[in-house]
């Protein structure tokens, strides 16, 4: 055997070993993308549904926020006729209801004044001590 035989059955060798690697290699990766492509069409027969409820979940949202809408329109407008009617109140009845007001104030002030005029006036004067009012009760005691 002479030098040249020697190398081309290393160089054969070397490439026996490495296309033997490169064949596992390719048998992994064809075993990694069956795997993928299963997971992949389990997702997509799982995510289909789940769309079509969320679409109609969606929907549903929609409808129900045109309500709610509507209803706050409604209030709003709700609101705005009892502030009109507030106002409208408020100025007919309001300023005759000041006036009856102050003129039974003005008769009981005046019915009051005759009678405090008859009766003796009462003491409203207290005593002071450290800061504090004494009632009038306990300064007799004293």
């Amino acid at each position: 055997m002479s030098g040249g035989e020697v190398a081309g059955i290393l160089v054969a060798v070397f490439w026996a070993i490495l296309v033997s690697f490169l064949a596992v290699a390719l048998a992994r990766l064809a075993q990694t993308l069956k795997a993928t492509t299963k997971l992949v069409a389990d997702v997509t027969d799982q995510a289909v549904p789940l769309l079509a409820e969320a679409s109609t979940a969606v929907r549903s949202a929609q409808t129900q926020i045109d309500r709610v809408d509507a209803i706050a329109s409604d209030v709003q407008e709700v609101t705005s006729n009892a502030s009109a009617l507030s106002t409208t109140v408020a100025s007919t009845f309001g300023g005759p209801l000041v006036k009856v007001a102050a003129f039974g104030y003005g008769v009981r002030r005046a019915l009051g004044g005759r009678k405090q005029e008859d009766a003796p006036a009462k003491s409203t004067r207290r005593t002071v001590i450290v800061g504090r009012t004494v009632p009038a009760a306990r300064r007799k005691r004293k």
